[in-house]
């Protein structure tokens, strides 16, 4: 039986010969095709959590009104369930009562799941330098986007919102299958 396999030169490897048959070109295309159809899908149909807890929250509800229209980013479907969401958006001050409920909250969302952090006290504790406060909702979250602001025009949270949607379009799905199984 004969093979039909292309043997070119590896530039990452310095030397190496690299042997890829056509079916090895024609799957990782394909991959690539279903990760760029799926990131579209994906970064179109973001279901925020909102976590308003000051006066950020707010500005969040004023993205979701009819002048800013939040919802010309598939991010319309405000889901107050863990589950049913993928974008946690932490608005305003998060004291260290609140953060192990936030924590909690953020561990029952699904996976793949993303934080935007809203304001300057969720991003770094804001005016507030007291023993109350926690000092930035990234040492308990892994934020993704951060939104500057006290408070932060919902304008702001839109441009957070597309950038968000930018990395989530780039993101790999099937690659991402492959190493977890």
């Amino acid at each position: 039986m004969q093979t039909q396999a292309e043997i070119g030169y590896n530039s990452r490897t310095e030397g190496d010969l690299l042997i890829v048959t056509k079916r090895d070109t024609a799957i990782e295309s394909l991959t690539k095709a279903v990760d760029k159809g799926l990131g579209l899908a994906r970064k179109n149909s973001l279901w925020p959590m909102p976590m308003g807890l000051a006066c950020c929250a707010i500005e969040l509800m004023a993205a979701g009104a009819s002048r800013f229209d939040i919802s010309r980013f598939g991010a319309e479907v405000m889901r107050f369930s863990p589950r049913q969401s993928d974008v946690m958006i932490v608005a305003g001050t998060v004291t260290y009562k609140m953060a192990l409920a936030v924590k909690r909250i953020f561990d029952q969302m699904a996976e793949p799941k993303w934080v935007i952090a809203m304001g300057a006290c969720a991003c770094t504790g804001g005016m507030y330098r007291s023993y109350a406060v926690l000092q930035g909702v990234y040492k308990i979250l892994p934020v993704d986007v951060y939104v500057a602001g006290c408070p932060p025009r919902p304008e702001a949270l839109l441009d957070a919102l597309m950038r968000l949607q930018d990395k989530v379009g780039k993101e790999p799905v099937l690659s991402r299958l492959k190493k977890v199984a």
